[in-house]
């Protein structure tokens, strides 16, 4: 017997959305399949709303911030991350279309439970849409994941930061103090 599967479009699961199918459950869609997300803790709201505030200070008007917003990638993926740094395109976001890879700078990802499926899968998911920087803070051991240079669906390069400061490969000119997001 073979099982057969359905996957998702972005259009259909728009569609989904609009009819709120999924007004009782959080869920986001990658690579055609959907995925529920994990509810945040204490922790996890607080650090990543903190951030948001201080990468907005950091970047000024170079940037917006969204936070816990959809992105729309290619591969039938609609992620929710954390913060996700997109070209400021004002009315497009209210009227046109959630953030797209060609918009999006980097996206940081505070993780604790959904810890594997931030590091394996949304990893892959990203760099198949060629987002060029990914950073997970793992919240378990305060520890900041870089992921950059995304080949073949594969980022090619990975470093893990307690302190410091990092340049986003966007912004050379800005520095993040690791601390900060990390709140050690």
């Amino acid at each position: 017997m073979t099982i057969s599967t359905w996957k998702w479009t972005v259009d259909r699961y728009h569609q989904a959305v609009e009819a709120g199918v999924f007004d009782d459950v959080q869920v986001e869609l990658l690579k055609g399949e959907l995925v529920e997300i994990s509810p945040e803790g204490i922790p996890h709201a607080g650090l990543s709303s903190d951030a948001g505030d201080y990468l907005r200070d950091r970047l000024g008007s170079r940037a917006k911030v969204r936070e816990g917003h959809p992105i729309t990638l290619p591969n039938n993926s609609e992620p929710e991350p954390d913060l996700v740094i997109v070209e400021p395109l004002g009315e497009v976001y209210i009227t046109g279309h959630h953030p797209y890879p060609e918009n999006i700078f980097w996206i940081i990802e505070y993780s604790n439970t959904s810890l594997q499926k931030d590091l394996e899968i949304k990893s892959k998911v990203y760099a198949e849409a060629g987002i060029r920087e990914y950073w997970v803070i793992n919240l378990k051991t305060r520890e900041l994941n870089i992921f950059r240079d995304a080949v073949n669906g594969e980022y090619q390069h990975q470093v893990v930061l307690t302190d410091g400061r990092v340049n986003p490969l966007a912004f050379p000119e800005v520095e993040v103090e690791v601390a900060r997001l990390l709140r050690r």
